[in-house]
């Protein structure tokens, strides 16, 4: 005689949280409805879960394999010495090296970048790059993968709309740069105020001649 077949597996609930007013007792019905909703929270959340690992993720790592693919084919030491070279004028080193850091990086590692400049000039390195880790996830996501959802918000509105968000993502990349290129300035300005407000002057002078010690002796140029 053939044993009979075990019923399937079921979670508490897997389709949408009913009413639950099978009882009276209004007890009872919130008992029900905080236990549909409680396994409903993770059930979506799942949900969630499997659209990113079929989704974004593949993008990500296939990105992100790509990027340190092109470096390692570029050279580290030539990647180096262009971010060295871009900190040498104000307005690449507040466009393309806090791009090429973010680009190269990621967040947060891009920061480090900030050893190739004087002291003086790491505060608003530091402002440039930290502004320009929101509008690289429009073409580079794998760059701040963990704050993608500020980029999926703003073109949300787009998508549902059924348009493209290319043309939306070009905009958000490129008025990013010109905010980091503001940003870098005015926050330049603004500590060599607060240097000279606060009698330092003579103390970054110091600063400056040991960077420019340490470049020499490195072989690097300012």
């Amino acid at each position: 005689m053939a044993a009979a077949a075990a019923p399937p597996l079921v979670l508490a609930s897997t389709t949408e949280p009913t009413s639950g007013a099978e009882s009276d007792n209004p007890v009872i019905q919130a008992l029900v409805w905080a236990g549909e909703h409680f396994i409903g929270l993770f059930n979506a959340a799942g949900q969630q879960f499997s659209g990113l690992v079929v989704g974004i993720l593949p993008t990500l790592i296939v990105l992100l394999t790509f990027m340190y693919a092109l470096v390692a084919f570029i050279g580290e030491d030539r990647v180096t010495r262009a971010v060295q070279w871009s900190a040498r004028w104000w307005i690449t080193r507040y466009t393309v090296m806090p791009v090429l850091a973010v680009l190269m990086l990621t967040n947060p590692m891009c920061y480090t970048f900030g050893r190739f400049l004087p002291e003086r000039y790491k505060p608003a390195f530091y402002d440039s790059a930290v502004s320009f880790v929101h509008p690289v996830t429009t073409f580079f996501p794998y760059a701040n993968a963990g704050e993608l959802f500020v980029w999926l918000g703003v073109a949300a509105g787009v998508t549902q709309l059924g348009e493209s968000t290319v043309p939306l993502a070009l905009r958000y990349f490129l008025v990013g740069i010109v905010v980091i290129l503001i940003r870098g300035v005015v926050t330049e300005r603004i500590t060599a105020m607060l240097i000279k407000r606060a009698g330092k002057q003579e103390l970054f002078d110091t600063f400056d001649e040991r960077f420019a010690a340490a470049a020499r002796a490195g072989g690097r140029s300012l």
